[in-house]
C-alpha cells in the first residue's frame, strides 16, 4: 500500500486521493468547530468558542471553490451568525434528522456522493456519514462513530480540527499555496 505525505503525517494514497475529489464538506457544530462542550450564564444564554484557524481554513476552501454546509441538532444564534461571518452559506440548525437535512442541502447543490465529505462526532452525524463518499471524525468523538470514519483528525474539534480537513482538502487538489486572505 502506498502512501502520501501530507502536513499532517502520511495517510494511504487510496485516502489522500478521495480529498481531491471534494467539492462539498458538509460539518456539525458541537464537537467539531467547538470543543463539544456548552457553555451557559446564570441568565441562560449559551455561549461558544469558536477557533479561527477553523475559520480561516473554511474562508480558504469557500475561495477555491469547495462549498460547506453545516447541519447541527441545536439551536444557536451564535452558530448562525459565526457560520454566516465565514460564508457558509448552507447552515440547517435544530436537525432532528440529519439525514434528511443534508438530502436538503444536496437538492441545492450539484454535489454527488463521490464528491461529498462529512465531518461529525457522535450519533447523530451518522446520517450525513450515510450521504457522504469521506467520512471524517475527531479524535474525542464517539468510539462507533470513528470506527465508521475513513479518517480522524490529529487535531481536536474546536482547537483545529476543521482547519487540519480544509488543510487536507487544499493539499489533495493542489491549491494550498493558492490561500491568502484574512482570518477571522
Amino acid at each position: 500500500m502506498s502512501h502520501t505525505k501530507t502536513l499532517y503525517g502520511t495517510m494511504p494514497t487510496a485516502l489522500f486521493t478521495q480529498f481531491s475529489r471534494i467539492g462539498l464538506l458538509v460539518c456539525d457544530v458541537d464537537g467539531i468547530f467547538s470543543d463539544g462542550r456548552i457553555y451557559m450564564t446564570n441568565q441562560g444564554e449559551e455561549i461558544k468558542a469558536f477557533h479561527t484557524l477553523d475559520g480561516y481554513g473554511i474562508k480558504a476552501i469557500l475561495k477555491q471553490g469547495i462549498d460547506v454546509a453545516v447541519i447541527t441538532g441545536r439551536h444557536s444564534q451564535i452558530v448562525q451568525s459565526r457560520m454566516s461571518a465565514l460564508g457558509i452559506r448552507h447552515i440547517i440548525q435544530g436537525a432532528e434528522n440529519k439525514m434528511q437535512a443534508m438530502s436538503e442541502i444536496l437538492e441545492q447543490t450539484p454535489h454527488r456522493k463521490e464528491h461529498i465529505a462529512a465531518m461529525g462526532d457522535d450519533m447523530p452525524d451518522l446520517g450525513m456519514f450515510e450521504l457522504a463518499a469521506l467520512k471524517i471524525s475527531v479524535p474525542h468523538g464517539h468510539p462507533y462513530i470513528k470506527k465508521q470514519a475513513n479518517y480522524v483528525t490529529q487535531r481536536s474539534g474546536g482547537f483545529g480540527a476543521v482547519r487540519e480537513v480544509c488543510d487536507m482538502l487544499l493539499q489533495a487538489q493542489h491549491k494550498l499555496e493558492d490561500i491568502h486572505g484574512s482570518s477571522t
